[in-house]
């Protein structure tokens, strides 16, 4: 076997020894133990007796009085859980906008309204509250503990009483007067937040007036009341730009008419209402008979005789009469002078029914051609006018559509503004969210102060660290001597 060290073997023989003059692992006789001490060994050890004897003493009486004069204390514990989820709400306003209100969640990374709620819950005024509430005075309202559990919405309270049902009721106390501060904390929010929102709404609203005014003002200065009159008003232009279109058509198809019929007849549209004139006149109508009969009676005549005959002169004399008497009657009618072989060309009668039809076709294409002619310029009179309006109104159209605009620009922030301020004040629980009893307080079965197993085991384990502290101060000089020792070999 290898030699063993020498500083190890000395260690060995000290413990050994020291061993040896422990009395506790010593078995003591009887009979001569307590004789074979010294005198100083013995007062000693008297002195030790005594003191860990009242120490013991002292603990375990202290605990046994504790148990039997402290009051039981009770726990009610319950839980309140606090709405996770964001609401929101959604107001459209037809022609203007929409209005939106959220609640958002309350699971935020930096903010748990539960701390807050917490802190509430445990100030003077709720515990005063509470207090009151359950008829006791305020100073023998405990506060609670409260406890916040993780990755939830939950609050777990616990509210202490002498009884059980002082317990419960308790916290029934607590609940109803963190309920009414809440109360009062959410009203106080609405009435602060009213003023400011009252004065935004105001400005909101003069702006508003401003607009309408300026409106109203420009509109009874133009005379444009509407954008739409610009829009009605080039219609009507393209509907008469339209109309001229079609009556300078119906113009041009009556003169191409006129123009035919006139080349056919070798009369001009004039030549033809002139002998209509003349064929409603019976004057012009029997001087023209008598023109015929003699010119017909002197063709006869000129064939039979010379010129110098006396039936020819008569006959000539008698044509000449009745030419006279037509061109007469035909410059009393025409207001002109016409030759005998023109009003001859001109003349109608009776039997002429399809020279008629021709003159009066004449007539009329004339008078379809003129009436188209007149209608067409005064359509262009009446464009060009309603063409000047409307680069008038153009011109102030632009100034009026930013007045409308910034109307309604005001009118949206107005109806969005108050639909918000209602929205906004609808919701008392955007600061300070609702709260439910998720869990009733509970009825305690049994006190959960003074716990005895823990007050004993306490006690049991003061007077083993006691006993323990009193036997290491007893070794202590034996040991110190022979540590020395070992120490100076």
């Amino acid at each position: 076997m290898p030699a063993v060290p020498e500083p190890l073997l000395k260690t060995a023989r000290l413990f050994t020894e020291q061993a040896r003059n422990i009395p506790g692992l010593k078995v003591p006789d009887p009979k001569g133990w307590w004789q074979r001490l010294s005198r100083t060994d013995k007062l000693r050890w008297s002195r030790y007796l005594f003191v860990s004897t009242c120490t013991n003493g002292l603990i375990w009486g202290s605990s046994i009085l504790y148990l039997l004069l402290a009051k039981p204390v009770y726990t009610s514990s319950w839980a309140l859980v606090l709405p996770g989820s964001a609401n929101a709400v959604n107001l459209s306003l037809p022609g203007v906008g929409e209005a939106t209100a959220t609640n958002e969640s309350l699971g935020l990374a930096t903010f748990d309204p539960r701390a807050n709620y917490e802190y509430i819950f445990r100030s003077e005024q709720v515990l005063a509250r509470a207090a009151k509430l359950a008829r006791i005075p305020k100073e023998m309202f405990a506060k609670p503990r409260i406890k916040n559990i993780d990755n939830t919405t939950l609050m777990q309270i616990d509210v202490t009483g002498p009884s059980p049902e002082d317990a419960r009721k308790r916290a029934h106390a607590l609940y109803d007067a963190m309920v009414e501060r809440l109360n009062e904390l959410r009203v106080s929010e609405i009435e602060q937040r009213q003023d400011p929102a009252q004065q935004i709404l105001l400005e909101t609203q003069r702006k508003l007036e401003d607009a309408q005014k300026k409106v109203s003002a420009y509109k009874q200065k133009s005379g444009l009341t509407s954008i739409e009159q610009v829009e009605s008003l080039s219609s009507n232009i393209e509907q008469l730009r339209k109309q001229r279109a079609e009556l300078a058509a119906q113009q041009a198809q009556a003169e191409s008419r006129l123009q035919k019929l006139s080349r056919s007849l070798g009369l001009s549209p004039s030549e033809a209402a002139d002998a209509f004139k003349l064929q409603v006149d019976q004057i012009f109508q029997q001087t023209l008979k008598d023109y015929s009969e003699a010119t017909a009676v002197l063709d006869v005549q000129l064939s039979k005789f010379g010129r110098n005959n006396p039936r020819i002169l008569k006959e000539i004399k008698r044509q000449e009469a009745a030419k006279q008497a037509m061109n007469q009657r035909a410059m009393a009618l025409l207001g002109r002078p016409a030759s005998a072989s023109t009003l001859i060309r001109l003349a109608l009668t009776g039997n002429s029914s399809g020279r008629d039809s021709l003159f009066q076709n004449l007539v009329n294409y004339q008078s379809e051609a003129s009436g188209a002619a007149s209608q067409v310029g005064k359509l262009d009179q009446q464009i060009s006018s309603l063409e000047d309006r409307l680069k008038w109104m153009t011109q102030r159209q632009s100034t009026l559509e930013n007045l409308k605009r910034n109307e309604q620009i005001a009118e949206a922030v107005f109806a969005s503004t108050l639909a918000k301020l209602d929205l906004g004040q609808a919701n008392i629980f955007a600061a300070f969210p609702l709260i439910q009893v998720a869990v009733e307080p509970s009825l305690p079965e049994k006190a959960t102060s003074p716990k005895r197993t823990l007050v004993l085991a306490g006690s049991a384990i003061g007077s083993i660290l006691t006993t323990a502290g009193f036997w290491i101060l007893w070794i202590r000089k034996p040991w110190i001597k022979r540590v020395s020792k070992w120490i100076s070999t």
